[in-house]
């Protein structure tokens, strides 16, 4: 293998690594990282909402574990608020 490659391999295996390590601490442990490039990642988009304009209807999972609802059922028209946070 020549000098070239064996330098551009071991660049590419350590911002690999660098990589690893920065998603790591951002996501608290190696472990959450899988998590994070798993689910997350596929996910990220930017949303087309502006100001004034009305938040997308959602379908989520009810507490029971089994059935599932529209948002705007259970709200109607009143406002609704969602605090992501943690209170301990």
């Amino acid at each position: 293998m020549s000098r070239f490659w064996k330098w551009t391999l071991g660049s590419v295996l350590g911002l690999l690594v660098a990589a690893f390590v920065g998603l790591s601490l951002m996501a608290g442990s190696p472990k959450d990282v899988y998590g994070l490039v798993r689910y997350a990642f596929p996910h990220m988009h930017r949303g087309k909402l502006r100001a004034g304009d009305d938040a997308p209807d959602v379908r989520l999972l009810a507490l029971d574990g089994s059935n599932r609802f529209h948002l705007r059922e259970r709200t109607g028209a009143r406002p609704l608020v969602v605090i992501f946070g943690s209170y301990t």
